[in-house]
């Protein structure tokens, strides 16, 4: 009883109010913007760093690799927590988990307390990311969502885009450990206003604990899955190797099984029954590997190969977020009115040619040549990212957003971090001509996401508001039924 009245109380509330609604705003956006940015923002000072710790280019970029990781690993468990003790003290814990570890990275004098600093620092991220949707859900009146996620998406398309800009900026002024400590005033902003305007769950299940065993199973299968990768880039021990993916194959399977079983499954197969839900989920990873894959790959191009500063550097990749700030929100507007496969299929067909320019520069490049290239990337990845994010959250039903958003991450998390692996895998079998091999097998992924989201076209286009939910839950419920 207690509990319907709760929920009855919290039914008639439809978003916050202005301006509290803006504040809110601004809370999830600092803490996703500085959680993605810092994906990205070590890439163009890697050739720095390297030389700085002393260390191997392929063995430096763990710096960006155990940041990923940990987020990988960990986003699903707490998209879960937030479901259960709240969406909002997930976030904040995660803002101040992150602001801390950032300090502790800017303050790194040795390339394994680096590392060290990036996993927790990932830990803090996964906490921000896996709740951020599940908040818009709750921050938006139900006819404006659609601009909440629209909003969403040029932050995290622009933040992944803009971390070479931003970090050519700061490393113009400071050295590398600067990058980092730029977080720490952000971070307690971000959670300063947090703390004052961010709402809580409006509905919470009652009875639900938090899975450990799935929990467990879910780091191990993740983990399994990089260091099985990262085995293979780095020629570790085939023994060693092939027992990483026997172990992935074990402990995978029956993770699955365990969340086929669950009626809050950590991993949300369930979700993946519905078809425009995995095909978005797939054309997501493929999208953010190939744009991981020419990330990374091109500061070491650009420096090591042209000969061009790492301010020079971040300054000729601006045109890619230039670009993503231009289409991301006129792609919001364009699903409206058109099919969001169609969409997708349009900007990855776009950011594909963009990719295979790049990798068929001439020997002796202006900057002219690269920089338009860059910018047909970032139009490309820019009108497929919001449509892309928006469907798979509003194909999911409301009462499942926290899955759908730790999904979406996860997705996003998984595709760097496959993109960051491959380059690692690629710098070790090609170390003459790394970057173009690169940037061909981005083409390809973004080949194959074009044909993925082309795919969607077929499926009916996500339902709004409460419609969505109820078609949603139904169309969900008839599958399970039926096995």
């Amino acid at each position: 009883m207690i509990s319907a009245n709760r929920a009855t109380t919290v039914n008639k509330t439809d978003g916050l109010p202005l301006p509290k609604r803006y504040w809110a705003i601004l809370a999830t956006a600092l803490g996703v913007g500085m959680s993605v940015i810092d994906g990205t923002i070590a890439n163009v000072a890697l050739p720095t760093i390297a030389r700085d710790l002393g260390t191997e280019p392929s063995v430096t970029i763990w710096v960006v690799n155990a940041y990923q990781l940990a987020i990988t690993i960990s986003l699903l468990s707490f998209s879960s927590l937030g479901d259960i003790y709240g969406y909002r003290r997930i976030y904040l814990s995660g803002i101040a988990v992150f602001s801390v570890t950032s300090l502790i990275c800017a303050l790194s004098d040795s390339f394994w307390t680096l590392t060290a600093a990036r996993i927790m620092q990932g830990f803090g991220a996964a906490a921000i990311t896996s709740v951020n949707t599940a908040l818009l859900r709750i921050i938006y009146p139900k006819k404006f969502l659609g601009r909440g996620m629209g909003i969403n998406a040029l932050v995290v398309a622009v933040s992944i885009a803009a971390g070479p800009t931003i970090a050519s900026a700061i490393l113009s002024l400071g050295s590398w450990h600067w990058l980092f400590a730029i977080n720490v005033p952000f971070g307690i902003a971000a959670l300063v206003i947090g703390i004052s305007h961010l709402p809580g769950n409006p509905v919470k299940v009652y009875g639900r604990r938090f899975d450990k065993v799935s929990c467990l199973m879910n780091a191990l299968t993740f983990g399994l899955l990089i260091f099985s990768l990262e085995g293979i880039a780095h020629k570790q021990s085939v023994v060693l190797v092939i027992g990483g993916i026997v172990a992935l194959g074990i402990i995978g399977y029956f993770f699955v099984r365990r969340q086929l079983r669950q009626r809050f499954p950590l991993l949300p197969v369930d979700l993946m029954r519905i078809p425009i839900f995995s095909l978005s989920i797939g054309t997501s990873i493929s999208s953010f590997t190939a744009q991981m894959l020419a990330m990374i790959s091109l500061p070491f191009f650009l420096q090591n190969t042209l000969g061009r500063s790492d301010v020079a550097t971040g300054l000729l990749l601006t045109p890619w977020p230039l670009a993503t700030m231009i289409m991301a929100p006129t792609a919001g507007r364009l699903v409206e009115k058109i099919h969001p496969g169609i969409l997708g299929g349009i900007g990855m067909g776009i950011f594909a040619t963009g990719l295979f320019l790049l990798a068929t520069l001439p020997v002796h490049p202006t900057d002219m040549d690269i920089i338009w290239r860059l910018f047909v990337c970032g139009a490309g990845f820019g009108l497929f990212q919001t449509p892309n994010n928006s469907t798979i959250i509003s194909s999911a039903p409301t009462n499942r957003s926290g899955g759908a958003s730790g999904m979406l991450g996860t997705a996003r998390l998984l595709g760097q971090t496959l993109g960051a692996t491959l380059v690692a895998m690629i710098f070790n079998l090609m170390p003459s001509n790394s970057t173009h091999a690169c940037l061909y097998l981005a083409t390809g992924f973004a080949v194959i996401a074009a044909i993925v989201s082309c795919l969607r076209i077929s499926q009916p286009r996500p339902l709004k508001g409460t419609e969505c939910q109820e078609s949603s839950a139904t169309d969900l419920q008839k599958r399970k039924s039926s096995g």
